[in-house]
């Protein structure tokens, strides 16, 4: 009985060493740069991505049938495809930020794809552009007072992304009667109204696939509808994830305040949070007070208590992204 213990030690001794050394053997850099090349060519593989037959925005469809226009899309499929992390946030936090801007949208009577147009536009963050355009969705403050967004010291309406949904929706609504189009409305929304009108007298042509405008412009739609085939689409282009991976839509306590708040540290811990959970929620605060003189309704939200961020089932998934069965 011993010496079969002892055999069978030995064998599995040697069957460690023989894993361990093929293991070194197949992770081992090559000697030379032949087999290094060799084990390249055969180890590592990038593809271009597939074209979709039918592509369409807000109803609209893409003429594919245009090389031009294929190989625009195609080259933001492939940068969106092949840019792993920054796309895995976009899923992400499409989960939180999209159950809040398809209400507005339809609402507004605008169609549901212009939710790809907020993360053309920031990524779905408050981000802040070098010729001073905040939030999610990018309002300079021109525009941002255009359309009714307070913005002073204490107060930026920007950076809220309900109200600033409602401001792009006016908008997009006007830029669509006055050029015909959803595609020449967002790309109106990119270069502004005045100078697509001039583009469309100068080149004789209302069709946004038909116009020569500014790269920018033209990558921004092509992005647009390569961020929703993805996002639509995720495992079709290699991106896969658990429910629990995602970002779960802020739950939170909405308070109406028509007072001035002379500390927001003291006004958050009255409030059963603190000053970051309170800046987090609330972006468009932007000092530690709200004076408040002319007496305003503003609607302040606090963080339910034991949120965590988790989504924690399918159901509560946004519709654009592929639920796991």
């Amino acid at each position: 009985m011993q010496n079969r213990t002892k055999k069978i030690f030995l064998y599995l001794i040697l069957s460690s060493l023989v894993i361990g050394a093929a293991r070194m053997l197949i992770y081992s850099t090559p000697d030379t740069d032949e087999e290094y090349r060799k084990r390249f060519n055969e180890e590592y593989h990038v593809y271009p991505v597939g074209m979709p037959k039918e592509l369409s925005f807000a109803g609209e469809k893409v003429p594919l049938s245009q090389f031009e226009v294929r190989e625009r899309i195609d080259r933001e499929l492939l940068i969106n495809t092949y840019w792993q992390s920054q796309t895995m946030l976009y899923l992400k936090r499409a989960a939180r930020w999209f159950p809040v801007i398809e209400p507005v949208l339809k609402k507004n009577n605008v169609p549901d794809d212009f939710k790809y147009l907020v993360v053309a536009e920031s990524g779905l963050t408050n981000a802040i552009s070098p010729m001073g355009a905040c939030g999610f969705l990018q309002f300079t403050e021109a525009t941002a007072k255009k359309y009714g967004l307070e913005m002073n010291e204490d107060v930026d309406e920007r950076y809220n992304t309900e109200l600033s949904a409602e401001a792009a929706c006016s908008y997009l609504l006007e830029s669509k009667q006055l050029f015909g189009t959803w595609t020449l409305a967002a790309a109106a929304y990119n270069m502004g109204a005045e100078g697509l009108t001039k583009q469309i007298e100068k080149q004789k042509a209302n069709n946004y696939y038909d116009l020569l405008l500014s790269e920018e412009t033209l990558r921004y739609i092509a992005r647009i509808i390569a961020i929703k085939e993805i996002l639509t689409h995720p495992a079709v282009y290699g991106y896969h994830f658990r429910q629990s991976d995602l970002y779960a839509p802020y739950k939170y306590n909405t308070f109406m305040v028509d007072s001035s708040i002379t500390n927001m540290a003291d006004f958050a811990i009255a409030k059963k949070t603190n000053y970051k959970m309170l800046k987090l929620l609330n972006p468009w605060l932007r000092s530690n007070a709200l004076p408040n003189r002319s007496k305003k309704k503003y609607a302040i939200k606090i963080l339910a208590e034991g949120y965590t961020g988790v989504m924690e089932d399918a159901s509560t998934a946004p519709n654009t992204i592929e639920k796991k069965k």
